[in-house]
């Protein structure tokens, strides 16, 4: 499989994500580049999820049908053609880091997938439906992490 890269000008990989882009900020969702999708994918998958949550790894933003010719999203938009499905807060869309007070900082995976065909998810789907639904059709991917502590 081969790798997509995945970066944003609002934090590097592995580094501490601003307040504006949490819940409890202006809960605005980061701005995000992407390159290397394969010719052949039919549609890139956007999905951000918190494994460090205590409940189990919680949904942050899932988009399906971004189109495999862009190469970015703005801050507070949706990905160039994507439909975003419901979060983990029960939120059409982008929905902040929230971790619990005093935990220690929590990772926040990014991970971008170019898929050979379209993806069929419910509107609110688990990280464990993503992740088996794309898992077969996967053409390549890229992955960022961003920290958030409160």
């Amino acid at each position: 499989m081969a790798d997509m890269d995945l970066k944003s000008s609002a934090f590097n990989d592995h580094s501490f994500i601003a307040r504006e882009y949490a819940y409890e900020g202006e809960n605005v969702s980061p701005p995000l580049t992407w390159s290397g999708a394969p010719d052949d994918a039919a549609e890139l998958v956007l999905l951000c999820e918190d494994p460090d949550a205590p409940s189990g790894t919680f949904v942050h933003w899932i988009v399906v049908g971004i189109d495999p010719h862009s190469d970015g999203v703005e801050p507070g938009q949706s990905p160039p053609g994507g439909t975003e499905l419901v979060n983990g807060y029960g939120e059409r869309g982008w929905g902040g880091p929230h971790p619990p007070p005093g935990d220690e900082a929590h990772r926040y995976f990014f991970r971008l997938y170019a898929l050979a065909e379209p993806c069929v998810l419910p509107d609110a789907p688990g990280a464990d439906e993503v992740h088996r639904a794309i898992e077969k059709q996967q053409l390549a991917s890229g992955t960022l992490v961003g920290l958030y502590q409160r």
